[in-house]
């Protein structure tokens, strides 16, 4: 039987996640593989979390809270002096799913969504599946967003206006004099998305926090995730701020019950959790430092980051970063070839603990000695 399908929907390419570790290391005969390909946090879940998430089980046979309300009350302590309302607060199934159902809510096939290229990836395929036309912006030569191609590009069919800071997969960012630049310049009746899911990683000064903007322009969203600094990935618990109106319009869109028991639980959890964040932060950024020092030893050209992954050109031309992958693989280290970023001879390494960071970089220097790149 064939089922017929919307040509825009035709079109998309699909997301393919890799294979579960256990399925990899009896494919290659391999064990103790160490995964740092997906920007996960290398301590594991906050002790509390877990102990949260034990207590609440015996309630797992009830539907959730559907309005997140002692989650959403967590989140207003946490973000205590931006002052957000409940009513502004959005929750969702990961950060993933706030920025998917604002965008079918916000735009129409007859307006425009604009972000750059090489960003996070999963905007151009929210915006193909809701048959929404894409501008993307070409990243400016150093690899930060091109703050003066998106005012370029702004015209009257733009709805939504997308920025990550930092970015996924360069780890670069935009400035506060960058960032106010275009907010004097986006007309009203558009909307401003920032994707802030590595904030916490941040050190840079003139780095933006986007929630200090929200005074002074109400067409603003910001999003933030639970799984990066805070170690829930696999609970997918994310969230927006912006204003009760944006809010409203998110909750018609939204699944009822769309974040889970265990999820809501463990995000309260992690936000009391300070002392978790803060060694999240500390690790990385001492994992940071380890893998600048050995970057710049084997005179590899990387790109310093704000978040907690690292881009790293390893050359070998339109397969390199692919050949690396399969190479690093075998010897039980998982990264991330990004030749769909466009990005074809890099790779992208996760920030880990400090005996997972001394193992990628010894089997990144075998490959790249036997390969005659690095001496």
């Amino acid at each position: 039987m064939t089922v017929k399908v919307a040509p825009y929907i035709q079109k998309i390419t699909p997301y393919r996640p890799g294979k579960p570790i256990s399925e990899v290391e009896r494919e290659l005969g391999i064990y103790d593989t160490v995964k740092m390909a997906s920007n996960e946090n290398p301590l594991g879940p906050s002790p509390k979390v877990t102990e949260a998430i034990r207590a609440d089980l015996p309630y797992i046979h009830l539907y959730p809270d559907g309005n997140a309300f002692y989650l959403k009350h967590a989140i207003m302590r946490h973000l205590a002096r931006h002052h957000v309302k409940m009513d502004e607060l959005l929750i969702g199934n990961g950060s993933n799913e706030v920025i998917d159902v604002l965008l079918r809510a916000l735009c129409t096939p007859e307006e425009e969504l604009l972000v750059s290229a090489q960003a996070f990836m999963v905007y151009e395929l929210i915006a193909k599946a809701a048959n929404i036309p894409t501008v993307l912006v070409p990243l400016a030569k150093d690899h930060r967003f091109d703050i003066p191609g998106y005012i370029e590009r702004i015209n009257e069919k733009t709805k939504l206006i997308a920025l990550v800071n930092p970015n996924n997969p360069t780890g670069t960012y935009y400035t506060k004099k960058e960032f106010e630049a275009l907010l004097s310049y986006v007309p009203e009746r558009c909307v401003v998305l920032v994707d802030e899911a590595y904030y916490e990683y941040v050190d840079a000064p003139d780095c933006p926090n986007a929630m200090e903007y929200r005074k002074d322009f109400e067409n603003l969203v910001i999003c933030r995730t639970f799984s990066k600094a805070f170690g829930l990935s696999g609970l997918r618990l994310g969230y927006g701020v912006t204003t009760a109106e944006i809010g409203d319009t998110y909750r018609k869109v939204r699944a009822p019950f769309n974040v889970n028991e265990l999820a809501q639980v463990a995000g309260v959890a992690a936000l009391e959790d300070t002392d978790y964040l803060r060694r999240s932060i500390e690790t990385n950024r001492k994992g940071k430092e380890y893998f600048y020092a050995e970057l710049r030893r084997m005179e590899l050209e990387f790109l310093p980051s704000q978040g907690n992954f690292l881009l790293v050109r390893v050359g070998g031309g339109e397969t390199g970063g692919a050949e690396c992958y399969e190479n690093l693989l075998r010897e039980g280290i998982i990264i991330r070839p990004v030749n769909n970023y466009g990005f074809p001879d890099w790779i992208r390494i996760s920030i880990g603990l400090p005996e997972q960071n001394q193992r990628c970089i010894a089997a990144l220097e075998a490959y790249l000695r036997n390969e005659g790149r690095v001496r």
